[in-house]
C-alpha cells in the first residue's frame, strides 16, 4: 500500500506530503483545485513522461517520492530479477532536473525508467473513467478468470514447463542447423582427415628429419673432418695421444722429487683418458657416417609432404597439423552422434508437449467453471450499482497450439442494455458504464487475488442518487480487502471513506499554490454538505451530510 506521497516543486505544488490510510481514502476538492495535479505527480513514479515546464519553480529540480508497504512476497521475485534489494518498506523516487533530464531510484538504487514503470505498475493501479486499455487486454481478461479458477500453482507449473519447451525447440533448431551445416561439409572434412591420418605424422618428427637431412647432405665434408681429427688425435705420426703419453712418462720420472709434479701427472693422466674417449667417438662417428642417396630421397619426400600439408592448412608446424586432425575427428564423430541427439531431443519435446497438453486441459476445465462464477458475481454487482440489464460474457475459445497461458483465448464481451447483443467493451460501453464494469471486476478480483493499491479517478461521473450510494458501498467494500484511493465529486461516495482529504488552492503574494489536508469528522460534515447543496449549505444539507457519514 502507498503510505506516503511526497511532492516537491511540481505544477502548483511547492512542497506537499500526504499520508494515506490502508482502507478507503477519499480525495475531494473544488474543480481546478489540483486533484489531477496530485494524480499527475503520482504517475511520474509510475514511469510516465516528465516535462520540466510543469515545475513550480523553474530554478529547482522536481522530486516525487512514494513510500510503500509491501506485504505481498510475490513482489520479491520482481525485485530480485532486477538486482534490487527487497524491503517490506520500499521507496520509489523520481527526480527531474531543470533541463528535463530524469533520474529514477528504488530504495536509493538508481534504475532505468522501464524498471521503475514495471515495479510501479505492480504497486498502483490507476483507473480513470475512460481507461479501456486494461479491460481490452487479453492478459487481463485471462487474469479475471484465472483469479477465480484457484489454480495458481498449476498455472505456474505449466508456464515453467512451457518456457522449457520453447528453450528445447530453440535447442532442436540449433542442433538441426548445425547438423545440416556439418553434413554439407562432411565429405570435404572426411577427405582432409583421411589425408592427415594417412600422413601418420609423429610429434617432433619434422625436426629429427631436418637434422638428418642436414647430416646426409654434408656427409662427405663431415667424413673428411672426422678422418682428419682422428689422425691428429690417435692415428697420425705423431698423434696428440703419443705426445701426451711421452709427456706423461717424463712427469712420472720426476714426480718423486716434488709433490706438485704428482698433481700435474694425475691431471695429465685424466686428460689422456678423455682425449682417448674423444678419439674413439670420432672414429666411430666416421664409420657411421655414410652418404645414402636413397635415404636422402626418402627424407626429402617426407619433408615435402609435411611442408605441403602445412601450406594447405595455413599452419607452420606439425603440432598444428595434429591439432587440426583432432578437430576434424571430433567434428566427424559429432556428426555421427548428432542424429541420435536430435532424435532424443525430439522425443523429449514430444513428451513435454503431451504433458503440457494434459495440464492445459485441466486449466481449461478450471477456467470453464470459473467463467460461470465471474459472470454471475459481476452481473450481481452491476445490478447493485444501477445496471440491472448489464450482461458480461466471457467466450472461451480453444487455440490450435499451446501458448504461454495454455490452450485458451478469452474474449470479454459486454452489454449494458436489454435486447442488445454483447460486443467488445470499447464499442458498446459509455464512460460511466465502463467505470462501473471495471469497479465490479476489481471488486471481484480483490477477494481472490493480491491487487495493488487502486486509484479511481472520478469514475462516478454520470451517476447520482441511489446508484451513487450503491457505487459507494461497492468501493467501501473493496477497501476492506485493499487500499483504495478515490477522487470523487459525489457526496454519497465521499462519505464512505475512512480517510478524507480535501484539495484546495491558496493565493499568497500573487502566487497560487495547491495544498491538501486530511479532514476531521466535523470538517467532513461541512465539506459533504457543500457537495450536496453548494456554498453555505443549509440545515437540511448539514443533516443529510451527517446521515451519510453515519
Amino acid at each position: 500500500m502507498l503510505q506516503k506521497l511526497s511532492i516537491r516543486n511540481y505544477a502548483l505544488i511547492d512542497s506537499l506530503d500526504i499520508e494515506f490510510d490502508k482502507g478507503l481514502n477519499i480525495i475531494t476538492g473544488e474543480t481546478g483545485a489540483g486533484k489531477s495535479i496530485i494524480l499527475g505527480a503520482l504517475s511520474l513514479i509510475l514511469g510516465q513522461r516528465a516535462e520540466s515546464k510543469y515545475f513550480f519553480n523553474q530554478d529547482k529540480k522536481c522530486v516525487i517520492e512514494g513510500n510503500f508497504l509491501l506485504a505481498d512476497e510475490n513482489l520479491k521475485e520482481i525485485f530480485e530479477e532486477n538486482d534490487l534489494d527487497f524491503s517490506n518498506e520500499s521507496i520509489l523516487r523520481r527526480e527531474i532536473s531543470i533541463d528535463g533530464k530524469t533520474r529514477s531510484f528504488i530504495n536509493d538504487t538508481p534504475v532505468n525508467l522501464s524498471i521503475l514503470k514495471q515495479i510501479g505498475e505492480k504497486l498502483i493501479d490507476i483507473h480513470a473513467q475512460q481507461a479501456t486499455r486494461e479491460i481490452n487486454d487479453a492478459d487481463f481478461q485471462l487474469l479475471i478468470v484465472d483469479s477465480l479458477a484457484d489454480h495458481k500453482s498449476l498455472l505456474s507449473t505449466y508456464r515453467k514447463d512451457y518456457k522449457r519447451l520453447k528453450q528445447e525447440h530453440v535447442r532442436l533448431k540449433k542442433l538441426v542447423n548445425d547438423a545440416n551445416e556439418a553434413k554439407s561439409k562432411q565429405d570435404y572434412e572426411q577427405f582432409l582427415f583421411n589425408e592427415l591420418e594417412q600422413a601418420n605424422i609423429k610429434p617432433e618428427e619434422q625436426e629429427t628429419l631436418e637434422q638428418e637431412l642436414e647430416r646426409l647432405t654434408h656427409a662427405e665434408t663431415i667424413k673428411r673432418g672426422l678422418i682428419t681429427a682422428a689422425g691428429m688425435l690417435s692415428e697420425g705420426e705423431p698423434s696428440a695421444l703419443q705426445i701426451l703419453k711421452e709427456a706423461q712418462l717424463q712427469l712420472q720420472g720426476i714426480e718423486k722429487f716434488d709433490p706438485a709434479i704428482n698433481t700435474l701427472y694425475e691431471r695429465l693422466k685424466s686428460s689422456i683418458i678423455e682425449i682417448k674417449d674423444i678419439a674413439d667417438e670420432v672414429v666411430a662417428m666416421d664409420e657411421n657416417t655414410i652418404h645414402s642417396a636413397d635415404r636422402l630421397v626418402l627424407i626429402n619426400q617426407r619433408l615435402d609432404l609435411f611442408y605441403a600439408l602445412q601450406q594447405k592448412h595455413r599452419v607452420s608446424n606439425n603440432e598444428e597439423l595434429l591439432s587440426i586432425q583432432m578437430q576434424l575427428e571430433q567434428n566427424l564423430n559429432a556428426l555421427l552422434s548428432s542424429d541420435e541427439n536430435i532424435e532424443s531431443l525430439q522425443k523429449n519435446i514430444a513428451e513435454l508437449e503431451s504433458s503440457l497438453s494434459k495440464l492445459a486441459g485441466t486449466i481449461s476445465s478450471n477456467r470453464r467453471k470459473a467463467i460461470k462464477v465471474v459472470t454471475a458475481q459481476t452481473s450481481s454487482t452491476l445490478k447493485q450499482v444501477g445496471m440491472p440489464n448489464a450482461q458480461l460474457v466471457l467466450n472461451q475459445q480453444t487455440l490450435t497450439d499451446l501458448s504461454k497461458d495454455g490452450l485458451d483465448q478469452i474474449d470479454l464481451l459486454f452489454t449494458a442494455n436489454a435486447g442488445q447483443a454483447p460486443a467488445p467493451v470499447s464499442k458498446v460501453a459509455s464512460g460511466g458504464e465502463l467505470s462501473r464494469l471495471m469497479l465490479a471486476i476489481k471488486a471481484l478480483l480483490a477477494k481472490h487475488t493480491s491487487l495493488p493499491t487502486i486509484i479511481f479517478d472520478e469514475i462516478d461521473t454520470g451517476i447520482s442518487g441511489e446508484t451513487a450510494l450503491k457505487v459507494g458501498e461497492v468501493i467501501s467494500n473493496l477497501g476492506l480487502d485493499m487500499q483504495v484511493i478515490s477522487i470523487t465529486h459525489l457526496p454519497q461516495i465521499a462519505a464512505k471513506g475512512e480517510a478524507h482529504y480535501f484539495v484546495y488552492k491558496n493565493d499568497e503574494k500573487g502566487k497560487t499554490t495547491t495544498g491538501i489536508r486530511r479532514l476531521q469528522q466535523e470538517e467532513r460534515v461541512g465539506v459533504i454538505a457543500e457537495m450536496l447543496s453548494g456554498k453555505n449549505p443549509g440545515t437540511s444539507a448539514m443533516e443529510n451530510a451527517k446521515e451519510l457519514l453515519s
